[in-house]
């Protein structure tokens, strides 16, 4: 009786959390159809009604939005939080290697990333290699374990860099650190360009050997397959349209190179990323459809970003390319809304479009916008409530939802501190003990006096 009473209770629980929620009395910012006052209903995992007046079904959690605004949760396009390894710097095409593999859900930065408004981000490999990583989409859903966290149907992605840091000029194969007696080619921009191409040239080598293999198996014939090449299939697949590539960049020479790289070996750069002298060549940007993912206002940080300026994201909206900001850094990323409000004043953008930078733009650059980046009905309700405007300094974020799960609330996170700083400190407490008996047990210590074994 007990068990199935434990068992009743924690089905209620389950139940609670994922009750229907109605936000009443806000003002809604939808991004693509406008602003809306009145309420907003989560239910089953979906945004279920927008409008003036929603009836709320049984059981349905109400909540008093007056005051306060509801937004589409925050989509950053450039992100390494939760990658317990960035870079495989060892090779200039690492793109048999994939970030998806080597994932942490512990990471603390994803409840931080909650607690600025970033429901959904785009995990990238590094920019050490010209041709890096296999990339991955995944939603911050805190306390999940990694293969929770994915998002699910995202297109998979792939890193490509651009400039400085690719060809890192007499940097021995060992690494940062390392003697640099034996540097990695590439060493110049000239070099990066090469290594790409060579690269899509054995892709393409590879891809033309499966297809006659396939063509003589669809024949009926006996076919021996080729050897697998796990460094040159993410490439073919970049061929066929089914990865996307995201371009870490700054110059507008090295922007066009890829770009007509792009070109000649028919596939699409999906994004370019930093794109910071993009507004340079922003016309040749969205005649192919790339899209920009930049940053607000970061500039001369290093010689290659001298040139950037922070009417840059305005610029790229005004010519017409699909543009986004992104963090590229855990602490940035708890701001975006923020960085997005510069927009406004640099560049002269409207409310919407500047939230359509962190919305609705990375969205559509994911190919993930069928799901999210916007408030309609049958999106994923992954929402966001502020207690004043999203673009002002002064608000904050006060609730996430993801997929109508509750996984922020700003008040609950400051009424579990003081229980949470007890924890840590009985927990350091505890530790200190265990060094002082000689390690407790663990690797390298000397349980024996835990034991009752007298000390020498």
């Amino acid at each position: 009786m007990k068990k199935l009473a434990l068992l009743t209770l924690i089905s209620t629980m389950a139940f609670a959390a994922d009750a229907p929620v109605l936000i009443q009395n806000a003002t809604i910012l939808t991004i693509t159809n406008g602003t809306v006052k009145g309420s907003i209903l989560l239910q089953d995992g979906k945004i279920a009604a927008i409008g003036d007046k929603v009836m709320a079904p049984p059981g349905t959690v109400v909540i008093d939005g007056a005051g306060k605004y509801v937004m589409p949760g925050i989509i950053d396009c450039h992100s390494h939080i939760m990658a317990e390894a960035i870079n495989e710097g060892s090779v200039s095409v690492s793109s048999m290697v994939g970030i998806p593999d080597v994932l942490n859900p512990e990471d603390i930065a994803i409840y931080r990333a909650l607690a600025g408004g970033v429901t959904t981000a785009n995990i990238l490999h590094g920019s050490a290699n010209s041709i890096g990583g296999k990339t991955i989409v995944m939603k911050m859903r805190w306390g999940k374990d990694a293969e929770e966290m994915k998002f699910e149907g995202a297109m998979p992605g792939i890193k490509f860099a651009l400039g400085e840091n690719p060809k890192r000029a007499g940097q021995s194969a060992g690494g940062r650190g390392a003697a640099p007696t034996a540097g990695r080619y590439p060493a110049t921009r000239m070099g990066v360009e090469d290594v790409i191409r060579e690269a899509f040239n054995d892709a393409v080598a590879y891809k033309a050997t499966w297809d006659f293999y396939n063509a003589r198996v669809a024949k009926g014939e006996v076919a021996i397959p080729p050897a697998r090449d796990l460094k040159l299939e993410p490439l073919v697949e970049v061929l066929e349209g089914k990865r996307l590539v995201h371009a870490h960049c700054y110059r507008q020479d090295e922007i066009l190179m890829l770009l007509h790289v792009a070109d000649d070996y028919h596939f699409k750069i999906r994004t370019l990323q930093h794109v910071l002298e993009g507004y340079k060549v922003a016309k040749e940007i969205q005649e192919r459809g790339t899209g920009a993912s930049t940053f607000a206002d970061w500039w001369a940080y290093k010689i290659e970003a001298n040139d950037a300026i922070p009417y840059n994201a305005a610029i790229l909206v005004k010519k017409g390319v699909l543009t986004s900001l992104n963090s590229d850094d855990a602490e940035l990323m708890r701001h975006l809304d923020k960085e997005a409000a510069k927009t406004v004043k640099y560049g002269g953008l409207t409310e919407t479009e500047a939230l359509s930078l962190i919305t609705i733009n990375p969205a559509k650059q994911l190919m993930i916008d069928k799901k999210v980046g916007s408030l309609e009905v049958g999106k994923d309700a992954d929402v966001l409530l502020y207690d004043g405007h999203p673009l002002s300094n002064f608000s904050k974020v006060t609730k996430v939802w993801i997929d109508g799960h509750e996984y922020f609330d700003m008040d609950q996170d400051v009424q579990d501190r003081p229980k949470k700083e007890a924890e840590k400190k009985a927990l350091v407490t505890k530790a200190a003990a265990e060094q002082r008996l000689g390690g407790g047990g663990g690797r390298g210590g000397n349980n024996s006096a835990a034991q009752g074994v007298p000390q020498q």
